[in-house]
């Protein structure tokens, strides 16, 4: 049985490598145990297996947060309508009988993974604007209120502080291959962090490569709010400056046009100092 089973599980490994980064595991416990460490993008589980069935294995998965969305796809011999029902109980996604046709097989991987992206990517949207919600409250809300009643002395501060908590909060929700290595200029950075707040900055790079402009046609804040309290066009140079610091560059940040002061649009100059 467990000859069958090695036969059976290197044959699919054998369909697959072509294409995928394959991990095998013998048992329901290994499977549990590789799957919390790699994080696969989909999973081909045989009903039969030693210690605990491919049913048991998929039941747990679906139950756990971090693996709940990964899709299952059950392996059987079983053609049962029990077997089918078993399976769908378990949350499996998909069903293969044995013996595995290799173009049913990538055919069925191909449509999970569609799928799977697509709720990545909505899962992805839903984060970008639930992050740009939380930080429009603060500062369009929050923020002039307490600055009206702050001295002098202490709005400096507050600004500061909020540009740090902006420019944290984007980069902990920008994926990892966003990094500051990845953009050849600090325009295209700035444009990066402010637009996951809404805006649609662009980089307008002049013939002298050390400055560029950066143009902006919709408000990070809303062109109302920022026109109501123009101190969020201040954070916006704010968060350029902090920027440009993060990626080492030495710049000055020169603000030409604001819709917070009733301009058609955002133009924000960047000027490398020597």
């Amino acid at each position: 049985m467990v000859d069958d089973e090695i036969m059976n599980t290197e044959l699919l490994k054998a369909y697959l490598e072509d294409t995928y980064e394959v991990i095998i595991a013998l048992n329901g416990q290994q499977a549990l145990e590789n799957v919390a460490v790699n994080k696969p993008d989909i999973i081909l589980l045989d009903v039969m297996m030693p210690d605990m069935n491919g049913y048991q294995v998929c039941e747990k998965l679906k139950l756990d947060p971090s693996t709940q969305f990964i899709p299952v796809i059950m392996v059987t011999a079983l053609s049962g309508r029990n077997d089918w029902i078993n399976g769908i109980e378990a949350g499996a996604d998909e069903f293969l009988t044995k013996p595995v046709n290799k173009l049913e097989l990538l055919t069925r991987i191909n449509s999970l993974l569609r799928i799977k992206n697509l709720h990545e990517d909505l899962l992805a949207e839903k984060n970008k604007l639930d992050l740009q919600n939380r930080i429009r409250s603060v500062l369009t809300q929050i923020i002039p209120t307490l600055l009206r009643t702050l001295p002098p002395e202490q709005k400096g501060i507050v600004i500061h502080q909020m540009i740090d908590m902006v420019v944290n909060a984007i980069l902990e929700n920008t994926s990892p291959e966003n990094n500051l290595a990845g953009y050849e200029t600090v325009g295209d950075l700035c444009c990066q962090i402010i637009n996951q707040l809404g805006a649609n900055f662009e980089v307008d790079v002049s013939g002298d490569t050390k400055n560029c402009t950066i143009k902006g046609n919709c408000c990070p804040w809303g062109k109302e709010e920022a026109r109501s309290n123009p101190i969020l066009c201040t954070i916006s140079r704010g968060i350029f400056s902090r920027v440009a610091n993060m990626k080492g560059d030495d710049v000055e940040v020169d603000v030409l046009e604001t819709m917070g002061n009733g301009d058609d649009c955002c133009l924000f100059e960047i000027n490398r100092l020597d």
